[in-house]
């Protein structure tokens, strides 16, 4: 069963008397709720910020508006809540960066303290995108330092479009496992900045050096990571189901290629500084054809071995198309 991550209000236009309804279509297609993502961007009262608004009554209508992102997670059971603000200036001198800090560690106190044990508040930042000058949690020093503000209950989330181009992304997880702040990732791949593209459609080798470092967290201290892996993507080429699963079978794949590199082995060269053995020991496991053994998993568990075809075999999208189309020309002759 898979999770599917809902924002609030695009998936809830009446608020909490959308549960209902949301209820009954995770049980009609086997989905269980995942991530809640409060809206705080969308709204034209958000134009100048949420958290970071001058506008005090804005910040309350924005801190409101989370604080019933929480209870509609706590009432589908969902356990995180993923915080992404648009919050920034487009011009120098515009906006008091230092008060704005405040606002924002202000807000991110006050709904942390609505959260049910169990619950986590994730951090998101993003270097640039809408605003041109300046963005509020523009990296993830800035999240660390805002989801420590906030509280135990709060971590840091990895978008990996959002960062900036030959940016060390793997070092940044490697550091925010070891401060045990790594609360989990959007998944996507990018060319030049946030293109929301498909996992590993530009550098597979990247995606391959997170899951490495995950893995090599988890060798070294005998302890699971703790981190929510979600799909961050958009697709206006592809078609969105081939997309997604296209990304879930690349994260699969690279995960088992990183799974595969010998960690005691790795340790040890890296204590002698055997510079050739550490790079081979990745390099060999990247090479690898981890395709046949992923196809008997899949085999074992009842599942299409190869999860494109049978999407294509099943006639779905075709039936799909049909009824949408179906329902668009209904909805235009009730107009005529």
């Amino acid at each position: 069963m898979s999770d599917g991550a809902l924002h609030v209000q695009w998936d809830f236009p009446d608020g909490l008397e959308s549960l209902d309804d949301i209820r009954t279509l995770f049980n009609e297609y086997g989905v269980t709720p995942g991530s809640i993502n409060p809206n705080l961007f969308q709204d034209q009262r958000y134009k100048h910020g949420s958290f970071g608004n001058p506008d005090s009554s804005v910040r309350e209508l924005a801190i409101r508006h989370t604080r019933d992102s929480i209870e509609i997670a706590r009432r589908l059971g969902s356990r995180d809540i993923s915080m992404w603000f648009a919050d920034g200036s487009n011009y120098p001198g515009t906006a008091n960066l230092r008060q704005r800090k405040a606002w924002f560690t202000e807000g991110l106190q006050a709904v942390h303290g609505e959260l049910s044990a169990g619950q986590r508040l994730l951090v998101e930042y993003k270097p640039f995108e809408p605003a041109f000058y300046h963005t509020d949690i523009a990296d993830w020093g800035m999240a660390l330092l805002l989801a420590r503000a906030a509280g135990p209950q709060a971590r840091v989330l990895v978008d990996t479009g959002h960062h900036y181009l030959s940016q060390n992304i793997e070092q940044i997880v490697a550091w925010l496992l070891s401060e045990n702040m790594l609360g989990g990732f959007h998944f996507n791949d990018r060319r030049y900045a946030d293109d929301d593209l498909t996992l590993g459609s530009i550098d597979p080798y990247q995606v391959f050096r997170i899951f490495l470092e995950i893995l090599f967290y988890e060798w070294e201290t005998g302890k699971p990571a703790d981190i929510a892996y979600m799909i961050d993507q958009s697709h206006n080429l592809k078609g969105k189901i081939e997309a997604m699963i296209q990304t879930v079978m690349m994260a699969q794949a690279l995960f088992a290629k990183a799974a595969i590199v010998d960690y005691a082995q790795l340790a040890e060269a890296q204590r002698k500084c055997a510079l050739v053995r550490a790079e081979s020991l990745l390099q060999d496991a990247f090479q690898t054809d981890v395709r046949p053994a992923i196809r008997m998993w899949r085999a074992e568990r009842s599942l299409p071995a190869d999860p494109i075809a049978a999407l294509f075999e099943s006639g779905y999208l075709e039936q799909i198309t049909q009824e949408r189309a179906e329902r668009n020309s209904q909805s235009l002759n009730s107009y005529a």
